[in-house]
């Protein structure tokens, strides 16, 4: 019978796992539980040592907390950089330059541009084409990973240019920037913009011919959502059943939990339920915002509805995200003007300070308590993989019951690929510590 070659319990269960998940950032394992063709157990688990950012940051100035979180992770530090920059800034009352919110934007731009390559086509694409690897996949399909890094380099020097390296960028400061770029650094990246955008249109309609497997539910779904813009800084926190909250509330209706087996806290609604975050909860909530060419190309797949019901698609959202980025970032190299100054003064002071963004793979919360001198007193950082967890767990349970007839190598594949549809970034989830001295007598 298929599937029966799974390892077996003395119970009669059946288990699926997997000890080292490859194609994700840092170190999880899958473990699955089968009975009577039910699943009575599924787990993501993070076994990654815990690095202790929040308990790093405490004493440290806001300057020093936008250094100290980019090292987080190699891939996504500007979003770290974002949340902590737009919390300071909205506690302290600091008003930036408008042409500094539009520098940012662009930053942001390269981030997700880097992030989204590499995850389409070297993390994700090789379960859909049948390889083991970005590595294995290149000999028969050479054109397809070039066509991916020659995407990812143009994320990686809109970051360099404006951030002054390409990984844990420099730049960022709460006001501004501590150096902005003049406008002929900016204009020898328009040829390479205009090169990103086709390969990023081509990159939509290879993606939507891949052949997704077959999976439908109906998750509850966040994002930040802005009335005139796509989101990565600013907006509404909102949800697919009319969440509507400031970013700096999120502490209003989610929560952290200890889960066991897990070096990261999870995170749920403040009534237990779970939610998706990411491209797929963006496209979802917020696609008319998209730019033109973005949403045009979305239209043309059809599967717009397939994104949300089918975490596997999820690949297609952010091809599309992708596309959107390199032409916003086109857009914005080509009207840029400087500001007139890198950034504004500000009294350090105590205050409380929150915010949240859109980092590739989701809304990122940042929380600070600064004391009377402005230094940190307290932190909370919630990264996306934390809050996905749930949503990932519960996926892999729905999704299960239609891969247990296949042979156990191919069915654990399967379980795999879903993982990995949601992009999770281990590292950012795992940087906890709680804290508890106790004194006796």
């Amino acid at each position: 019978m298929p599937g029966t070659d799974a390892p077996v319990t003395p119970g009669g269960e059946r288990t699926y796992r997997t000890g080292y998940l490859t194609r994700v950032e840092g170190e999880g394992s899958l473990y699955l539980r089968v009975k009577d063709g039910s699943v009575i157990e599924a787990r993501l688990g993070i076994f990654e040592a815990p690095r202790y950012f929040e308990q790093l940051v405490v004493g440290r100035t806001p300057d020093e907390v936008i250094d100290i979180v980019a090292r987080i992770c190699g891939i996504c530090p500007i979003a770290y950089q974002m949340s902590a920059v737009h919390a300071f800034e909205t506690g302290l009352g600091i008003e930036v330059d408008p042409a500094v919110r539009v520098l940012r934007r662009l930053l942001y731009c390269g981030e997700w541009i880097q992030s989204h390559a590499l995850h389409v086509y070297l993390l994700h694409a090789p379960d859909f084409l049948g390889y083991p690897s970005a590595l294995a996949m290149a000999g028969d399909h050479r054109e397809i990973v070039a066509q991916g890094l020659a995407i990812k380099k143009t994320g990686n020097e809109l970051i360099a240019t404006l951030g002054g390296r390409s990984i844990h960028p420099v730049s960022v400061r709460v006001g501004g920037f501590s150096r902005v770029p003049r406008r002929h650094e900016l204009e020898p990246l328009r040829p390479t913009l205009d090169e990103a955008v086709r390969l990023s249109q081509a990159t939509v309609e290879l993606v939507s011919g891949l052949r997704a497997p077959a999976f439908e539910r109906e998750p509850m779904l966040v994002s930040l959502v802005h009335a005139a813009e796509y989101p990565y800084s600013d907006g509404r926190i909102a949800s697919s059943d009319g969440m509507d909250l400031a970013p700096s509330q999120w502490g209003d209706a989610f929560e952290e939990q200890h889960v066991e087996g897990s070096n990261a806290l999870h995170a749920t609604t403040k009534d237990g339920r779970v939610y998706l975050l990411g491209p797929a909860a963006r496209i979802s909530l917020t696609a008319e915002r998209l730019h033109p060419l973005a949403f045009e190309a979305l239209e043309r797949t059809g599967l717009r509805d397939a994104i949300r019901t089918n975490i596997h698609w999820s690949i297609l959202a952010r091809a599309v995200e992708l596309l959107h980025a390199v032409a916003e970032a086109r857009d914005i190299n080509d009207g840029y003007a400087p500001p007139a100054e890198p950034r504004v003064a500000w009294t350090p002071r105590a205050a409380h300070c929150a915010w949240a963004t859109e980092a590739p793979r989701g809304l990122l919360f940042h929380r600070y308590e600064l004391d009377d001198r402005g230094f940190i007193a307290e932190a909370q950082i919630v990264p996306p993989t934390s809050q996905n967890q749930g949503a990932i767990e519960q996926d892999l349970a729905l999704f299960a019951p239609q891969v247990l007839d296949l042979p156990h190598d191919e069915a654990t594949r399967r379980l795999e690929q879903l993982i990995r549809a949601y992009d999770p970034c281990i590292s950012c989830a795992t940087h906890f510590l709680d804290l508890r001295i106790e004194e006796v007598d």
